[in-house]
């Protein structure tokens, strides 16, 4: 049976070195190409309706517009939809979590060699997951130490200090109350054994759990 793939990636020469890949297995046919998250959501549905997909390589990052793991929330909402396998260089708590959240199938990075990429998309295709060994690892760590280990929300706000917001822009970004993002950045500080926010920040991206 052959499996079905969408390819959406926001850099063209990505794309071609996938497809280049993707092409030597006899199994596979890459269908349409997406260079938005956007578009990868309007291609998918379209495909989806015509029974013609089965696999969405996902991206995470698009520059300006929709984020991966929004377009793959979505696409995954869509009934008789494809899977998604994310297919990014981030490896971040942060990135993992969203995507997991969203209902990705698989989650590989993009230094994985050729067979390991083909392996994943037919897990993926089979309904099973598919986690690359690192953040197999990542994820295993948080269940093994539960207590120390941010949640999703927490990541979002220290990913968004990171980025140099206030609290009242963060509050306003995630739809919270200044209090509640205070009360986040009191836990998170906690768990991080830190003091401040550039602390926080600082020993987040060491860990690689928030993107700098």
């Amino acid at each position: 049976m052959t499996i079905r793939l969408l390819l959406a990636d926001d850099h063209p020469v990505v794309r071609a070195g996938l497809r280049a890949v993707l092409d030597t297995e006899p199994d596979f046919a890459v269908v349409a190409e997406a260079a938005t998250a956007e578009r990868a959501v309007e291609l998918a549905v379209e495909l989806a309706a015509a029974g013609s997909v089965d696999v969405v390589l996902m991206d995470l990052q698009f520059g300006a517009g929709m984020h991966g793991s929004e377009a793959t929330a979505a696409i995954t909402a869509v009934p008789g939809g494809p899977k998604v396998l994310v297919l990014t260089t981030y490896d971040t708590d942060a990135d993992i979590l969203a995507a997991v959240e969203a209902g990705a199938s698989g989650y590989l990075l993009k230094d994985a060699p050729p067979e390991e990429l083909a392996a994943a998309v037919r897990t993926a295709a089979a309904g099973q997951s598919a986690l690359a060994p690192a953040v197999a690892h990542r994820l295993m760590d948080r269940m093994r130490t539960p207590a120390e280990a941010l949640t999703k929300r927490e990541l979002e706000v220290l990913q968004l200090v990171g980025e140099g917001l206030s609290n009242q822009q963060i509050s306003k970004a995630l739809f919270l109350s200044q209090a509640t993002v205070k009360s986040h950045l009191v836990h998170i500080f906690a768990k991080l054994g830190v003091d401040s926010r550039t602390a926080a920040v600082a020993a987040a991206t060491a860990r690689r759990l928030i993107r700098r």
